[in-house]
């Protein structure tokens, strides 16, 4: 036991240390890392590092897709930059919830995979997928700009469903699921619906200014746990 809370806190001084690195390359301003770091936290010592390590995995495979055509992006106004303490929440805050009370009811299990799979899919969706010059408005299928809020794209779909894909095969191997197949199913399918929710927020309410890009975030990532709870 003791030995166990050692480790743990060995993984709290590498979240400090990695909240460190996010805010001086500039990754996240001081809030984000700070709000990242409490979040770490609360899954070390709820659900465990491995756990925990799930959320690094989106949390760099975010940061490299934010990163990737940066200048591109830029050319567009869509290059997003450092992110603040509302982006860490309302992508991290429905993953953390299920963390903390996963050990209690199996099917959070499932709603914290599909919260982190649909913040992964999205992110890449819309990350990625703005390189794709056919986007098309997912309510109406009427061609738009890329970066449009809402437009979707076959590049996008194709990366979203390999990142959320990608967070159910590391699922299985931090033992976070014990069967490949129901991770990967789970993962995938949540991630893909909460995405695709993501999209349909933003086509019908994002781009009316009457909700932010955060609301949609948090709303998406709710509807993919709820799908990953009903999958498990």
């Amino acid at each position: 036991m003791v030995h166990a809370v050692m480790i743990n806190w060995v993984y709290v001084i590498l979240l400090f240390i990695l909240g460190f690195i996010t805010y001086y390359r500039k990754s996240l301003d001081l809030f984000g890392s700070a709000v990242m770091i409490i979040m770490g936290v609360v899954i070390i010592f709820s659900a465990g590092a491995n756990w925990l390590i799930l959320i690094v995995l989106f949390l760099v495979m975010s940061l490299l897709a934010t990163r990737y055509s940066k200048k591109y992006k830029r050319s567009l106004g869509q290059f997003e930059g450092r992110r603040t303490s509302k982006n860490v929440i309302s992508n991290g805050v429905v993953a953390c919830f299920m963390a903390a009370f996963g050990g209690y009811y199996l099917p959070f299990v499932g709603g914290f995979i599909g919260a982190i799979a649909t913040a992964t899919s999205d992110t890449l969706a819309s990350e990625i997928g703005v390189l794709d010059q056919n986007p098309r408005l997912i309510t109406t299928l009427q061609k738009v700009d890329p970066g449009t809020n809402g437009a979707v794209s076959t590049l996008g779909t194709a990366i979203g469903i390999f990142g959320a894909a990608i967070i159910g095969v590391a699922a299985y191997f931090l033992g976070i699921l014990s069967n490949p197949l129901i991770a990967i199913t789970v993962s995938i399918i949540s991630g893909t619906v909460g995405c695709f929710m993501d999209s349909i927020l933003g086509a019908l309410f994002e781009n009316r200014g009457l909700i932010t890009n955060e609301h949609v975030n948090l709303m998406a990532t709710i509807v993919g746990a709820i799908v990953g709870i009903l999958l498990l």
